[in-house]
This record gives C-alpha cells, structure tokens and sequence, in this order.
C-alpha cells in the first residue's frame, strides 16, 4: 500500500530547496561580481601604472607614482622604495632607502620614516632582505611579532602590521624594492602577491626604457672622449645664466675659453691615442680644480640662488669651457684661470713618457654687455687668443681694444683673400755677403704686401693669419716659383762660380702637404733654375714638431739636389742628436744673438758654440741682423762663412739688387781684409763700412 505523500509537505520541502538554489546562486553571483570586481581593479592598476609611468620624466618620478597608485589600490597607508646598491660601488650595504614615499599622515608616520633612512639593510634581513635574497615578493601578516624585522619598534609605535615588498627588476639586474605597510594584521593574499610581481615587471620595463632614453640624451649633449657637456650644452647652460642675468640686476658671470699649448706636438710626436689621454686627464684636473661655486650646471628661471656643481665643458679638440657664475668683480674669474694653470703644471705621463702642458685661458665678463651667447664665447675666444699670442701659458680678459682688433684682421682676412688674385704681393731680396771676401752669394727671398690703400704691410701682420687660414699654402707657392724665376734671371745674367743661390721660407703648412714634394719637383721644372741653387728654409720647431715626417721629406729634397737651412737656430729646443741625423747646409744664427755681439759675453760664448756646432756637423753658418763693424769684426774671427743685414744691405727690390751685383762685377778683385787695424774692407760692397 502506497502511502499518501501531503502535499503541504512536497510544497514546504520545494520552497526549502528552491530557496536553497536562489541562495546558492546569489552567493555565485556576489562572488563572480566580486572576482570580476577584483580582476577589474587589478587591470586598472596594471593599466594606471603604465599610463603614468610611461609619460614619467625620470626613474624617481616613475617610482613616486608606482608607490601612489599601488596605496591607492591596497587602501594600506605606507609605501616606500628602496634602491639596491651593487657592491662594487659599497660593499657595506646593499640596499640604501630612498626619498619616495607615500605616507597617509605625516606626523603619525614620521618616527617610521626617520628610523627606516638610518637602518641599514643586508640580503636576508627583514622585508627588503628577504626580497633581496629571494627576488620574490613577500607578506608579513604582522611585523610586530617578527624577530626579524629591524624596524619592529618604530612599526609598532606608528600602529603598523601587515607589510607586503616586491622587486623591480631590470633584465637580470634587481634595481628597486618597493614595500608597503597596513594598520591591520593582514593574512597573505596570493592574488595580490601576483598582481605586485606583475607591478615590479612593468616598472621594470619602464626603468629599462627611460635609462635607454637617458643614454641618448646623455649622449647627445656630452662628448665621448671626455664624458663632459658638450658644445650643445654648454650653450644651453649659458644661454640660461644670460637670462638669469638680464632678470636679476646685479648679477655677474663670466666665461673662460681654454686652449692647451702646443697640443698638436704631442699629439704628432706621440700619436693620437696618447693625445686622446692627454684631453681626458686634461679634464679631469679642469673638474678637479674647480669648486662648487664656480660652475653653473643646469638652467634657472628666477632668481633664487644659483644650484651649482663642478663641472666644464668641452668644445671640442683641445678646447673647454667654464662658466663662472654670481662674481663680484674680474679678480675672481682671474683667481680660477691662475688656479687651472696651477693644477696643469705638474707633468703628464704619456706612453711612458712625462710630458708638460700649459693652458692659454681668455676671459670674457658679462659687465661688457651681451645680448647673444654666441657673443660671449666670441670674445673669450678672442681674448684667448690674445694669450696666445703674448707667449702662451697665460690669461687675458677681453676688452673693447681686443674687439676692435678683432674686427680689424677680419677685414685684413678678407682683403688678404683677393691680394694674391690682384698681384699685390711682391719679392724683396737681401743679399746674402761671404765673410771671406765681401761678396754678395746669394739672396733671401722676403715677401711683402702692397695694399692699394695702407700702403706696405709687415709680414708680422699678415703671415700668421695667412697661416691660420691656410691662405700661406697659395701665398708660399707663388712665393716659391716667384724667387724661383728671378734666381734663374740672375744667374743668366750675372755668371758666377758657384751660381747665385736663393734662400726660401717654408711654412709648417706647406711641409705638412702630401704633394709638396712634387710642387717643388714642378718648380723646378717650370723656372729652370739650377737645384743646387735653391736653399729652402725652415726653423727649429718645424722641423722637431714631426721629426720622422720632416727627415724624410729633407732627405726627398736633398735628393733632389736642393740645399736646406735651419733658421732662426737657438731659438727653439732641437734634439742636437736628431739634428746630427738631418741633411741640414746651413744653420742661420738668429738675430738675437747677433745683436749687440761686442757687449754681451753670454751672446759670445752662444755664437762660438753654436758656429763649433755647425763646423762639427759640416755645416755652413750665417748670422743674420748684423748691424755693426764689431758684429762682422768678431763674427769673421769665429770663422762664420755668411751674413747678413742692414750693415751690408737692406732688403732690395730686383733694380737695386741688380745694382749691387753689377757694382760687384766690376770691382778690382783685390784681397779685402777684415779687422781691428784696418776697417776698410769690402769698400766697393759695403758704403757703410767704407765710410768708418
């Protein structure tokens, strides 16, 4: 039999059970709607982090908002970051707290902060320890019962429990550790665990793109070699203390312009790799000297004080810069120059061997009033230059004399440009006189400048600027066919035996030309003139700035049948065993020496050395300058072959040059002698010695 099932009772069991699903799914429900919630805030803290930090200026500005937006998901009041140290920079630590920090309540935290700057931590140690020693994330439900978290007292007076780190790492490199910290104990939670490591994977992406970004610009604004700002930031630095200057009244700078001495020497004799050396502990004495208020470093808008730090700038070759910010008067700018060439006068040692340097520095003061940048550094220049000019190893301070000077061989650059086009230059000749017999053997060719308007041009003023402009190679190559051709006229019409010879000037610039060989070869050929004849001319530190390229171009010349003098010897500082080795002539005493002969003793003993020297080497000497009877008198006892100057002639253009050789043709042949007792020798060649 059946039994009756109550219907009462099916309907009270399916509302129980039906009751029970409505329940059940509800409880899904909230749980999807709280894990769709959860995984929603995940991917916008994910999404917040790269927005953020993607259009973050740097490293410290990335890890402040990382820190901010991660507080703001956790709801938890604390956040921090700490960078790792490798420990080849300290070996002492390897975690060193940073300034960011997110802290709800200031005050409430503060004593937290100030013991977390002054704790020191070790791989394995507390928090950031462990996460050092792991590279893993880790939880701490609470800090207060840890035995092992350093700053356990300071947690539990700022009333702080759960703390949650993870790393930041940069390809295999942990950079960062960021922590966080609860008021509540808080149980570990393995979902955000792996939302924090996903938080340390981005920020190390973004870290890794901005130090690439860093580098570029880095790159772009400091020079390779040096690591020092470059011409680019150097302008941009000053243009910002100009602006400074025009907001603020009162408010001086000035900019050093620096230029070493006889870098190129050093560089040719040594090689490059040595002269490369040289420029970067160049730069390291230039930083090392400068103090903190010397150097401006970073642009200002207003005119709060100056951030500065010791810094100088390389233009580029052997030329830095520095800028000198907030100076009361010039003697300070002065006092730093002074300091500069203080710190580069103990020697550099390059490939083995010590090498000396010294520093041309021009200073241009903002008192001058300047409205362009591009102004200032022209009148630093210009005054560095100046130093140059007055010997080296010095300083000068621009002033309007110097600019006005300035101006001046610009206009004499350019009209320099045109003379050679429009025959401006000429040839004058200054016989060349045997002590012997009083005759004239020979010529020196000397160039002299004819503008249409101011009349004859000293060479001092035009030759160093032809030089720098590399005008001197087309200047010296017609001066070289020029004397050339009057050497072969003269030695057609006037038949000696040995012929005529003409002495020519060479520059540095046109030995260091790697067709100057065949121009002379072309010459030669072009004029006729007998090789033997031609005496070419350079002086001690042409030849001793390359000595290898040098000997083998004399010895090309030589070959050639061409005969070489050393001017100006005894001015310069010639290896003597090196001169042994060259194919020199003559060596021509330079006037120095020769002047005012009878009442110097030192000049005495100079020229009885220098004429032994010569004689040794079997060379010929010529004294130039001489101007006296005495001169002559005491040059022919030292048994010195040649001379020349104003006592015997002065520079003569061809007709008189002419003149005299042909007087010369027609005199009687006697024996002329030269001393103390009868001071009547060479009368027909010489009117000034005839008239004693």
């Amino acid at each position: 039999m059946v039994a009756e099932i109550d219907p009462a009772l099916l309907r009270r069991r399916w509302e129980r059970e039906h009751k029970a699903r409505l329940e059940a799914e509800a409880i899904a429900e909230r749980g999807l709607r709280e894990l769709y919630y959860q995984r929603q805030q995940d991917i916008q803290l994910l999404e917040a982090i790269a927005a953020v930090t993607n259009a973050a200026g740097s490293v410290e500005e990335t890890m402040y908002l990382a820190v901010q937006l991660v507080c703001q998901y956790t709801q938890w009041p604390v956040g921090h970051v700490y960078y790792t140290v490798p420990p080849a920079t300290d070996p002492a630590c390897s975690l060193i707290s940073s300034q960011v920090w997110h802290c709800a309540d200031a005050e409430r935290f503060a004593g937290f902060r100030a013991a977390t700057s002054a704790c020191s931590i070790a791989p394995g140690q507390g928090l950031p320890g462990r996460i050092l020693a792991s590279g893993e994330p880790a939880w701490i439900s609470d800090i207060t019962k840890d035995s092992d978290f350093p700053r356990c007292e300071a947690a539990r007076q700022a009333g702080l429990k759960a703390a949650i780190g993870f790393p930041v790492w940069v390809g295999l490199h942990l950079v960062a550790i960021l922590e966080f910290f609860a008021d509540e104990v808080t149980a570990p939670d393995e979902r955000m665990l792996r939302i924090m490591r996903l938080v340390g994977s981005q920020l190390g992406r973004v870290i890794e793109r901005q130090r690439a970004k860093n580098h570029l610009t880095h790159a772009a604004f400091h020079d390779p070699l040096t690591l020092l700002p470059n011409r680019a930031l150097f302008f941009e630095r000053l243009q910002s203390v100009l602006n400074h200057s025009k907001q603020c009244h009162g408010y001086q700078f000035a900019v050093l312009f620096l230029d070493l001495d006889r870098f190129k020497v050093v560089n040719d004799s040594l090689g490059h790799p040595a002269g490369d050396r040289l420029i970067i502990e160049v730069a390291q004495r230039l930083s090392a000297s400068l103090r903190r208020s010397d150097i401006v470093v970073r642009p200002i808008d207003e005119c709060a004080a100056l951030p500065s730090q010791g810094v100088v700038a390389r233009l580029g070759g052997d030329e830095f810069t520095i800028i000198i910010e907030d100076i009361q008067d010039a003697s300070v700018p002065i006092r730093v120059a002074e300091r500069i060439q203080r710190a580069l006068a103990a020697p550099f040692v390059l490939s083995g061997q010590q090498v000396f340097t010294t520093v041309s520095i021009g200073i241009a003061l903002s008192t001058t009033g300047y409205d362009e940048v591009q102004e200032i550094l022209r009148d630093a220049d210009i005054a560095m230059y100046r130093a140059k000019a007055g010997g080296r190893a010095r300083w000068e301070v621009f002033d309007q004399r110097m600019g006005e000077q300035a101006v001046a061989l610009l206009q004499l650059d350019s009209e320099l440009r045109d003379a050679l086009g429009r025959g401006e230059f000429r040839l004058c000749y200054q016989p060349i006189v045997s002590l012997q017999n009083g005759k004239i053997q020979g010529f020196e060719a000397l160039l002299r400048w004819e503008h249409p308007s101011k009349g004859c041009i000293s060479p001092l003023e035009f030759l160093p600027t032809a030089e720098e402009t590399g005008l001197i190679l087309p200047i010296g190559q017609w001066v070289l066919e020029e004397a050339c051709l009057q050497a072969q006229r003269w030695q057609q019409a006037f038949l000696m035996d040995p012929p005529l010879t003409m002495s020519v000037n060479l520059s540095a610039s046109q030995l260091s030309q790697p067709e100057f060989i065949e121009q002379v070869k072309r010459v030669l050929q072009k004029t006729a003139v007998v090789p033997s004849s031609l005496k070419l001319e350079l002086t001690e530190s042409m030849a001793m700035s390359d000595p290898e390229h040098t000997a083998r171009l004399l010895f090309e010349l030589k070959a050639m049948g061409i005969q070489l003098s050393l001017d100006d010897f005894g001015t310069g500082y010639s290896s003597l065993s090196y001169l042994s080795r060259l194919p020199i002539d003559t060596l021509k005493i330079d006037r120095s020496f020769v002047s005012g002969l009878e009442k110097s003793s030192e000049n005495l003993r100079i020229l009885e050395a220098i004429v032994t020297l010569a004689h040794t080497l079997n060379m010929e000497v010529v004294a130039e300058g001489t101007e006296t009877i005495e001169e002559v008198i005491y040059l022919k006892r030292l048994n010195c072959e040649y001379a020349q100057g104003y006592f015997f002639f002065k520079p003569l253009g061809v007709a008189d040059a002419e003149a005299a050789l042909r007087q010369q043709l027609h005199q009687d042949g006697r024996t002329r002698r030269l001393d103390s007792a009868e001071c009547a020798a060479y009368p027909a060649f010489c009117p000034r010695l005839s008239e004693q």
